[in-house]
């Protein structure tokens, strides 16, 4: 009897010493601050009949009628990305990827996309995705890769719509926060 009790009283200082140790190895919940932190501009003009010069995008796919939010259309882009809202100002990157609108029931798109930088301040790539909710205010997608100044880069994306006017043209603020950075 004596043997059992001090195998029980081992035990459970055991697993009570096994708890401190595992609660002491709680991650801490403080924000971690981003190791670079930017904002850009991306700008969409959908092609349509009259503009083939200026269009920066086309839907490859119509819509098959499944609900009135566009559901099932698939468009591609190389679109620019400048430093201000000015469409005209000189592109930093290029925006080169697809998006899919994925929802039936209220507009929401699936984002795949190559932020393309080849300038003085940038050069190499951010790979991002995720999905635009796009009822949101803020809607926060991924990076998930990159290279050159931004090689094997992980972060996060928040996109905020800027303006939109109509399906030819949408300009979206990207706050881009990167957590890891080589």
């Amino acid at each position: 009897m004596v043997s059992q009790t001090k195998y029980f009283l081992f035990f459970f200082i055991f697993l009570v010493l096994s708890k401190t140790v595992i609660s002491a190895r709680k991650p801490s919940k403080s924000q971690v601050k981003p190791c670079k932190n930017f904002v850009l501009y991306y700008h969409d003009i959908m092609f349509g009949v009259d503009d083939v010069q200026n269009a920066t995008s086309a839907a490859v796919t119509n819509p098959p009628g499944l609900g009135n939010f566009k559901f099932g259309k698939l468009v591609i882009f190389d679109d620019p990305v400048t430093i201000d809202r000015n469409y005209q100002s000189e592109p930093v990157a290029r925006a080169q990827g697809f998006y899919f609108y994925d929802m039936k029931n209220d507009y929401n798109a699936w984002f795949s996309y190559t932020l393309v930088f080849n300038s003085t301040q940038h050069k190499g790539t951010l790979n991002i995705m995720g999905a635009d909710l796009m009822m949101e205010k803020t809607r926060d997608l991924s990076v998930v890769g990159g290279t050159g100044d931004f090689f094997m880069s992980r972060g996060i994306v928040t996109f905020e719509t800027d303006t939109f006017e109509g399906a030819k043209y949408f300009r979206v603020k990207m706050d881009i926060k990167l957590y890891e950075c080589y």
